[in-house]
């Protein structure tokens, strides 16, 4: 059966039954189609809550689909500058154990939350389907409140809280005393046309084959793999990330490293980074050929280029590094996530090429105590770039 959403008599909510089995689509009638969404990422570490989006730089703004597994007595969603659940913006779904409600609200800097009264999260529906509820809302990048959170390029902090308990009223959650979490992505996606790929592509998966994630919050695993004797060079002219399905919330990241050239072998090792157990060798395996994180997509190089891989002066050994986050502690979780590369023997004009910034991790990053601000500085040497940059220059895409 299909309900209407009841418009209550309040400029600040809107009343939703979703107590009832509903199917309620504002735009449409009927569930979009999950090709509307193509970003997806998991929120909590659970996988209860799964949120997919689009991005429409015409309209300049985004819609959220928000899947919720387990559906108690409502949610909180929204973004902060650091993740914090003070001064935030936030959709906000209650229920008193009779009537549900939604509305957009803010935080003030104690964490008691307010109706904002400009309501930029606009509910475009609800149903019910077999795997849970969803939420269909949109939310313009920029509103002009004050109260609101500017959607900019770069990491979005994305907060979120579960309610256990009926409530009476939005002011009466207490933020204090929820389930709640964040989750960074990415959320406005580069508008790109994916390019024509060759006939004679082929793909590798590169992937940890039945690893046993260890209980404990964060775990960095490696996994050596070898390319087949003889390999020629090839170019990579794609890449995605394979993931092992229900471990979705436990992938934080996946890296494919080369090793150096200079080693005729590298030892077989399938454990974790951080053991004593693992070979000294693999830590000149650092050239990095792909790289995925939580939230990303499908990886395409121009038309022009590609990475290359294989051939003289190409070692024939490869790392795979995965950065398991299992905050919950599972035990017994199996995973042979990976990335599969997509490659031609058909190479391109320009060899591409991946270059990394930033300052090593070590102790002396630490912040010293009572600091207002604080200014690390990265130097690279002339020695550095002579070695690493042709006279022509590089062009970054």
């Amino acid at each position: 059966p299909s309900f209407k959403l009841r418009e209550v008599a309040s400029m600040y909510f809107t009343m939703i039954a979703v107590f009832l089995v509903i199917l309620v689509v504002a735009l449409q009638g009927s569930a979009p189609r999950g090709s509307d969404f193509p970003y997806k990422v998991p929120l909590d570490p659970q996988g209860l809550l799964e949120l997919s989006w689009n991005v429409s730089y015409p309209e300049q703004a985004v819609h959220f689909q928000l899947l919720i597994r387990d559906l108690q007595f409502g949610l909180l969603f929204g973004m902060s500058d650091r993740g914090e659940f003070e001064n935030a913006d936030l959709a906000v779904l209650w229920s008193d154990g009779h009537n549900s409600y939604f509305g957009d609200a803010w935080s003030d800097s104690k964490g008691q939350l307010h109706m904002d009264s400009q309501q930029d999260y606009q509910l475009l529906g609800a149903w019910r389907a077999p795997e849970g509820l969803y939420l269909l809302f949109r939310r313009a990048f920029s509103t002009c409140d004050p109260k609101d959170y500017l959607i900019e390029d770069g990491t979005v902090h994305l907060i979120y809280g579960i309610l256990e308990k009926p409530v009476h009223s939005l002011q009466a959650i207490n933020i204090s005393a929820i389930h709640r979490g964040l989750q960074r992505v990415q959320l406005l996606k580069p508008n790109i046309t994916v390019p024509e790929l060759p006939s004679d592509m082929k793909t590798m998966e590169i992937t940890a084959p039945n690893v046993v994630i260890p209980s404990q919050e964060t775990t960095y695993w490696c996994y050596m793999a070898e390319l087949p004797d003889g390999f020629p060079k090839h170019h990579i002219i794609m890449y995605e990330p394979v993931v092992t399905a229900g471990n979705e919330a436990l992938v934080h990241h996946m890296e494919v490293f080369q090793c150096a050239a200079e080693f005729d072998s590298f030892p077989h090792y399938n454990g974790p980074c951080d053991s004593k157990m693992k070979p000294d060798r693999l830590n000149y395996c650092r050239h990095v050929l792909a790289a995925w994180a939580m939230g990303a997509q499908a990886f395409y190089y121009p038309e022009e280029a590609g990475l290359a891989f294989g051939g003289p002066g190409s070692s024939r050994y490869l790392r795979l590094e995965i950065h398991y986050h299992n905050p919950l502690v599972f035990k017994g979780r199996r995973d042979s996530s990976g990335i599969r590369l997509y490659y031609t023997a058909t190479l391109r004009r320009y060899d591409a090429g991946i270059m990394e910034l930033g300052l090593v991790y070590t102790p002396v990053m630490a912040i010293p105590p009572g600091e207002d601000a604080f200014v690390l500085t990265g130097y690279c040497t002339d020695k550095c770039t002579q070695l690493a940059l042709p006279t022509a220059g590089i062009r970054i895409f």
